[in-house]
This record gives C-alpha cells, sequence and structure tokens, in this order.
C-alpha cells in the first residue's frame, strides 16, 4: 500500500495544481460503462458497497502537504527525535489518499484494518490455553522477554458485565536489543512497542492469532527515498519474523 501511495501522490500533486477548466475536462470526460462480464469482484471486499466515481477532487487546488524531514548529510545523533507533524497537515494528507482509498480501492475500515493484520487461524481441535503456552513457550526460546497481557474479555465480563464476548487477550513481548537499536535510529518507533500478539475467538469459535503487520516489503525499492538505514531494516525484519514464529507456534500447539 505504501508502494501504490508514494506513486499515487505525484500524479495527485499534478492534478491538484490544473487549472480549473482543465480539472472539469478530466473530471468531466465520458466514460463508456464497462460491461457486466468485464466487472472484476473481490470476494474480500463483497460486503463494500460500491459508490459513485467523484466528478470532482475535494484536494483540489489545495497545496500538498510536505511531512517529512530533509535527510541529514551526516548520521544523527542516536535517540534523535523528528519535529511533530501538525494535526492539520495530518488531516490533509488522509483527506487527499481518502478519494483513492474508498472510490478506486473501495477500502473501508473494517479492509483498512484487515489490511494491517498479520493473521494466522490456530489448527482445528487445539484450546484457547495451548496456543498461548506454544506461543510463551517460542518466545523464551527466542530470547524474547515477555512483558505483560491484557486479558480484555474478562474486563468486558466485569465491567461492561458483557458475558457473550468471545476470548480475547492481548500478549506484549520484547527483544530488548533489537527495539533499543530501531529506538536509536528512529524514536518514534517506540508507539509500536512492545511487541504484541492478540489471541482471539471470532464469530464461529475459531481462533486466531494476530498482530501488526509491518512487512518491510512493502517499501522495497523505496529504501532510500525513505531514509531506511539497513540497520533498521535488518532490525524491522528480524523483529517481525520472530514475532511470525511464536504466532505459527501458537497456531501450531509447537511445544
Amino acid at each position: 500500500m505504501i508502494r501504490t501511495l508514494s506513486r499515487l501522490i505525484p500524479c495527485l500533486a499534478l492534478l491538484a495544481s490544473l487549472p480549473a477548466s482543465a480539472q472539469q475536462a478530466v473530471t468531466t470526460a465520458p466514460v463508456a460503462p464497462a460491461s457486466p462480464a468485464a466487472v472484476m469482484v473481490n470476494p474480500y471486499l463483497q460486503w463494500v458497497p460500491v459508490p459513485a466515481m467523484p466528478t470532482t477532487l475535494p484536494f483540489a487546488g489545495l497545496p500538498i502537504p510536505f511531512i517529512g524531514s530533509p535527510i541529514p548529510a551526516g548520521p544523527r545523533k542516536p535517540y534523535t527525535m523528528r519535529p511533530g507533524i501538525p494535526q492539520q497537515t495530518k488531516r490533509q494528507m488522509m483527506q487527499m489518499m481518502m478519494p483513492i482509498m474508498t472510490n478506486v480501492m473501495r477500502m473501508s475500515m473494517p479492509d483498512a484494518m484487515n489490511w494491517f493484520a498479520h493473521k494466522i487461524q490456530a489448527k482445528p481441535g487445539l484450546k484457547f490455553d495451548e496456543v498461548v503456552e506454544s506461543m510463551m513457550l517460542r518466545a523464551n526460546q527466542l530470547n524474547f522477554k515477555y512483558v505483560g497481557s491484557n486479558l480484555m474479555y474478562k474486563d468486558f465480563q466485569a465491567v461492561l458485565g458483557d458475558m457473550e464476548a468471545p476470548r480475547i487477550e492481548v500478549h506484549s513481548f520484547c527483544d530488548i536489543a533489537v527495539g533499543r537499536d530501531l529506538l536509536k535510529i528512529s524514536p518514534e518507533f517506540l508507539v509500536f512497542l512492545p511487541c504484541r500478539i492478540a489471541v482471539m475467538e471470532d464469530a464461529d469459535k475459531n481462533i486466531w492469532v494476530m498482530m501488526l503487520d509491518w512487512n518491510m516489503d512493502w517499501v522495497g525499492g523505496y529504501e532510500g527515498q525513505m531514509a531506511i538505514t539497513p540497520e533498521l531494516a535488518r532490525g524491522a525484519n528480524d523483529l517481525r519474523n520472530k514475532m511470525e514464529e511464536i504466532m505459527r507456534a501458537g497456531a501450531n500447539g509447537d511445544i
């Protein structure tokens, strides 16, 4: 997704800079309707209503926000914090992406969450506690420190009186060395730490393990433009690989 947006934003910038008459010509050009046989249906988005394509671009005429910081000529000091980004700039940037996400990609909020989740279904027959136990054993083998858990379903029961909610637990882990190295390069990475793996039952009592998917393949070929150092890439990949190994151990019930 990051790679796709990085290619689309320059096109949006060019379109936003066009005079109003040119934009009107672009957005009102007649388009031949597609035949029903030519329409591709995405089974993962089958419940998302299909909106009409917009005739105008809501961000046309607005300046393209520059949210990045210049790449320094020399190395940064470890733990150097970058300037904060104003909420107005973040809102403007996201508003630019909304027409693409909602009208072109036809992505709803659940679809967006599904995009950023890496999840594995546990083998049939495994009990919830067996999945968690296997995760803990594998984390210990990988020298991943267990730093806590959030038994959300118990709070649903005790605070909300919801006795029908499925079992949901979030377990936190940390690789001290890798975490330190990542924070030296980008202190903002702290918002993703400690690493979390969720275990939950779905509506059909299937057990799933999931985590935030930070697959570095998404930015493959753009590492230089995004100032992703080799150390940052190796550290992020190492974290993800270990987390996935913990997840798979839980999903398989490995000892």
